[in-house]
């Protein structure tokens, strides 16, 4: 354990991306957790006076149209924005492995098959897909994340069919193959454990995707209405831009950063898990 975390701190500072996503991930955790004392306002509230302009008394970042603080809607917003990411990303890379590994593994008419439904996935347009599932499905956020993550999937399973490929030949899973291990055993013990590393780091990128998708989604007029998000704050201020700016900027500054962070974030897993790269060794 000690030689782990060794490693870790070892590449933490070896990796400025890596750093600043990490500390920006840290940073927007404590926002979830403290977000009953930061926020000065109940984001749902309407009682407040409508359009007050950043700087209000009271009010840090003004009001909406509708009289919600504008600074409190932004600190909720941070809990819908990571938890869309967050279980997207889950469903993506989860998908991604199994489907891959197993194309990769068991080769064959398997992989040909897993092959040409990657094909098909990537040459769909994601974006309509995902827009004509949620006019079909409903625009709840449990839907928008499901709808997000089944249809990113393919990237993850390219790479962990690669990484299967590879891994098929090597002497540890032919010796594993020889002492008897059924294809199951060898798939889940030898296989996807080491062929995952690279999952991850685009995983962890793909999250930064499903933020802009939801805030897209939203600002189309399809994302979920009974919760608060970044896309919809941008989606309800739209009408004011020329008049009342601070709705629609501050809620998107808070996507294009938050979006920075989990690309940092992911390059930095990268260059870490990237055999090319000597972060975290002893010299």
């Amino acid at each position: 354990m000690k030689a782990v975390l060794s490693k870790c701190l070892r590449a933490f500072k070896a990796d400025g991306q890596l750093r600043f996503g990490v500390i920006g991930v840290i940073v927007l955790l404590l926002v979830i957790i403290l977000a009953p004392i930061l926020a000065p306002h109940d984001p749902y509230s309407y009682e407040f006076v409508r359009l007050l302009p950043p700087g209000s008394e009271d009010h840090f970042l003004g009001t909406n149209h509708m009289g919600q603080d504008v600074y409190s809607m932004l600190i909720f917003g941070v809990g819908t924005s990571l938890k869309v990411a967050l279980i997207s990303a889950l469903i993506s890379g989860a998908l991604g492995v199994l489907i891959g590994g197993l194309g990769g593994f068991l080769g064959g008419w398997v992989d040909q098959v897993v092959s040409e439904i990657i094909n098909i996935f990537l040459m769909i347009p994601t974006f309509f897909l995902i827009l004509l599932i949620i006019s079909l499905f409903g625009n709840s956020i449990a839907n928008v994340m499901i709808v997000i993550g089944i249809t990113t999937w393919p990237g993850n399973a390219k790479l962990m069919r690669a990484q299967a490929l590879s891994l098929r030949e090597r002497t540890f899973v032919r010796s594993a193959v020889a002492l008897g291990e059924t294809k199951t055993q060898i798939l889940f013990k030898y296989i996807l454990p080491n062929g995952i590393f690279p999952v991850v780091a685009n995983t962890t990128r793909s999250m930064a995707g499903a933020i802009l998708t939801e805030a897209s989604l939203s600002f189309l007029g399809l994302g979920d209405p009974n919760i608060i998000s970044w896309g919809q704050m941008i989606y309800q201020g739209k009408s004011y831009i020329t008049s009342a700016w601070w709705i629609s900027a501050f809620s998107g500054i808070a996507v294009i950063l938050t979006v920075i962070v989990f690309y940092m974030l992911g390059d930095g897993l990268n260059h870490v898990l990237n055999p090319k790269y000597n972060y975290g060794r002893s010299k």
